[in-house]
């Protein structure tokens, strides 16, 4: 009998041994991918973000929007960075962090855009359907 657990790592078990193969689930799906949305996934960088979006700001300018230490401020960014939604620039003693927003447009383009399409289409085909009926 075989048992099967699925995560990014698929686990075949059986009587006699147990065999892992990595697999993706789409040919598209990436780290990157992952590190995106798992930084999203936070209501405190998205905030951040949404400063961003509008001018690049110092780390402690960001700090003045936020409620927690200076430090915790640090954490986010440092991972919005490591997903690449942040670059940082340093001039001298400041840090300035920018938006890069190149990895949000890449979530959009495989995740969002093509579920746009469907409700369309659908209210399109059942237009059609109405006005043949008549």
């Amino acid at each position: 009998m075989i048992d099967l657990l699925c995560d990014y790592l698929v686990t075949y078990v059986t009587t006699d041994h147990a065999v892992q193969r990595p697999i993706r689930h789409r040919e598209h799906d990436s780290p990157e991918d992952d590190a995106v949305w798992s930084a999203m996934n936070d209501a405190s960088r998205r905030k951040m973000l949404d400063l961003l979006r509008e001018s690049a700001l110092t780390t402690h300018a960001l700090c003045a929007h936020f409620s927690f230490s200076r430090f915790a401020v640090m954490k986010h960014l440092t991972v919005l960075e490591q997903a690449n939604l942040v670059i940082v620039e340093r001039r001298g003693r400041e840090r300035y962090n920018h938006l890069n927003p190149a990895p949000l447009q890449a979530i959009y383009r495989r995740w969002i855009r093509p579920f746009e399409q469907l409700p369309a289409d659908r209210l399109l085909r059942i237009k059609q359907l109405a006005e043949t009926d008549n």
